[in-house]
């Protein structure tokens, strides 16, 4: 399997999967890639950051990825009805995750610090989102301050056109 980070012509970035770069290609050119923001099919693939293994005397430990009960699949296993629920479901995800980002302000790198002034009572509570490394996540669900990850990327305001 490869990860591709993939953007739409509106500029919404997303993550897909793929079985390998050329199932990647084949889908592309069957249009059965498409943004699950908006579902243009006119997408592309994003500039991606180089996987670099971690020195061997840092690394951590990885959480195991749960197998599925059917294996993995990529979208070209999947026939036409099965890609169309797919890109659906993706599609309503991407809007409800838009709701409910309307009201929350973006706090960019600033997430761990402005997440624990609220639990801790230094700062007003408000909905917030923004970026944070695994150790500051990590950090944070130590300390009981629920955060979640959004399962769409979102394109930070300074970012978009």
């Amino acid at each position: 399997m490869i990860v591709f980070d993939l953007q739409c012509s509106h500029g919404h970035k997303f993550e897909a999967w793929f079985g390998s770069s050329q199932d990647y290609e084949d889908q592309k050119a069957r249009r059965l890639v498409s943004c699950p923001v908006c579902n243009d099919p006119a997408v592309d693939k994003a500039v991606m950051a180089p996987a670099v293994g971690a020195k061997g005397n840092r690394r951590g430990a990885r959480m195991p990825t749960p197998p599925s009960p059917q294996g993995p699949r990529s979208v070209a296993t999947m026939d036409a009805g099965e890609v169309a629920k797919l890109q659906e479901v993706m599609h309503k995800l991407a809007e409800v995750q838009a709701q409910l980002l309307e009201n929350s302000a973006w706090v960019g790198d600033a997430f761990a610090d402005k997440a624990r002034a609220m639990h801790y009572g230094d700062a007003p509570q408000e909905s917030i989102h923004g970026t944070a490394n695994v150790e500051e996540a990590q950090a944070l669900v130590e300390e009981g301050i629920a955060v979640a990850p959004l399962p769409i990327p979102v394109v930070p305001p300074s970012e978009r056109n």
